[in-house]
This record gives structure tokens, C-alpha cells and sequence, in this order.
């Protein structure tokens, strides 16, 4: 481990899972509980139409990601509720043209034409030092809504007729909710991939779940099995010369699937 410390690039990539592992620890929680884990994979993948829009217009493809995610979410979320169509068609349809959107625009973008790909499964060995501020600020911000919001965000994420009836501002905190999902995808994207943003999501709260009901420790042992899953799959893809996303993603899923098989088994 202290050989790994000698290389910079490492330390970053090190300290960039951990940082994701709090973002996604505590969201992915509520995304489990709420049961939005394809909303979330809707906004992430529609949030390519931004990445392509900010190379067509020449500015930062994160910022275009930004605000075209954010849109992207308010809209999948004002449809699912508002409009006589399943959610799953919704995501599905607005999934597929914020991705083909993305594609166009990348290919009518005048010069380099960026390779998606690098987005797909990002760049984790590559975190600059104003990547890890980037996602520092985001856990500030993550952390800092969540302390003041956490009655209403539980109340919304397990019942929202209740929550309603003693005056919780349901519709407002739902797009709130959205709006931290959008960011926290798109600001670590790039980071370590889209793929890798779902699955510490998704992961670590799915099993989590099969071992507390209660809130506050489900969100802590997310946040710790998210830095248990990217920090071994980081020495792990080291010291056997793998995809550092990729083995990521695979210490995860095994993670989970061996957790189901000795719990069912039990």
C-alpha cells in the first residue's frame, strides 16, 4: 500500500474514491429507498446531450452537462408525475434523446471529435487537484441539504401521502432530490465514469439495505462500502493492470452478488 502512496496519481485517484463514495453513500440511499435507481440512470445518460452540446458551443463539456442534466431531470420528473404515461417510458424515451442528442452534436462539433467512451467509464487515474476540490464542494453541498432536509427527505422517501398531510413541501423536495441526483452524476462523470457513478449509487445502498432499516445507519454504511469497493478495486486493478473503473465496478457487483447468495442461503 505505502508503494502505491509514492505515485501522485494514485494518492488523487485514492482520495477521488473516497470523495465519490460519500456523494453516492449518501444519495444512492435515498435513490434505493425511494426506488429511482432508473431515474437516476435516465438523468446520467441523458446528461450526454450536454457533454455534446458544450463541444459544439466550445465551453466546458461539464458545464454544458451541468445545466442540461439539471433540465433534464426536471423534466423526467415533472412528466412522471403530471403526465398518464409509466415512468419507465418516460426515462426510456428521454434516456435515448439526450444520449443521440449528445452523439449528433459531438459529430457536427467542428474539429477533435471527443470520444464518449472516456465518459462512459472516465478517467479515475487521471483526477487533477482541482477535480478533488470539485468533488469536495460537492459533498459540502450534499452534506450541508441533507443535514438541514433530513425529516423531509426520510418523510418523502418512504411515504409521501403522509409527508403531504403534516405539510411537507412534497413536489419541491422531490425536484430538490432530482437536482442533487443530476449533480452528483454529472460531477463525477468524468471523474470516474458514468457506469462507475451508477453502480456506487446503486451498490452499496442495495446492500446496505438487507442488513438496517434505519436511515442514518443505511447512509453511513453505504458511504463505507463505497470506499471499500473503490479502493479495492483501485489496488486491485494496480497490481493486476486492469481498467481501474471497470475493476471497480466488479468488486462491487461481486460484492453484491456473494452478500444476496450468503443471506439467501443463510
Amino acid at each position: 500500500m505505502m508503494e502505491l502512496l509514492q505515485y501522485e496519481f494514485m494518492r488523487n485517484a485514492l482520495l477521488a474514491g473516497l470523495l465519490a463514495s460519500v456523494a453516492c453513500g449518501i444519495i444512492g440511499t435515498y435513490v434505493v429507498v425511494k426506488r429511482i435507481v432508473m431515474l437516476s440512470g435516465g438523468i446520467s445518460h441523458a446528461a450526454y446531450g450536454g457533454i455534446g452540446l458544450g463541444y459544439y458551443l466550445g465551453i466546458n463539456p461539464v458545464v454544458g452537462a451541468i445545466g442540461f442534466s439539471l433540465g433534464m431531470a426536471m423534466g423526467m420528473g415533472w412528466l412522471s408525475r403530471r403526465r398518464p404515461l409509466r415512468t419507465d417510458t418516460i426515462i426510456g424515451i428521454m434516456w435515448a434523446m439526450g444520449m443521440a442528442l449528445g452523439v449528433i452534436l459531438i459529430e457536427l462539433s467542428p474539429g477533435y471529435s471527443a470520444d464518449l467512451m472516456g465518459y462512459l467509464f472516465g478517467s479515475i487515474l487521471a483526477v487533477s487537484p482541482q477535480d478533488i476540490i470539485i468533488m469536495a464542494v460537492l459533498d459540502g453541498i450534499i452534506m450541508g441539504t441533507v443535514l438541514l432536509l433530513y425529516k423531509e427527505l426520510l418523510a418523502l422517501s418512504f411515504d409521501e401521502e403522509f409527508a403531504a398531510v403534516v405539510g411537507v413541501p412534497v413536489e419541491g423536495i422531490y425536484f430538490l432530490l432530482l437536482a442533487l441526483i443530476a449533480l452528483t452524476v454529472v460531477m463525477l462523470m468524468k471523474v470516474v465514469g458514468l457506469i462507475l457513478v451508477i453502480a456506487l449509487l446503486s451498490i452499496p445502498a442495495s446492500i446496505s439495505s438487507l442488513f438496517t432499516s434505519s436511515m442514518k445507519r443505511m447512509i453511513s454504511l453505504s458511504i463505507l462500502l463505497g470506499m471499500v469497493f473503490t479502493t479495492g478495486g483501485l489496488l486491485i486493478s494496480f497490481f493486476l493492470d486492469l481498467p481501474a473503473g471497470a475493476t471497480i465496478i466488479l468488486v462491487a457487483g461481486g460484492a453484491f452478488l456473494i452478500t444476496h447468495f450468503l443471506l439467501r442461503g443463510s
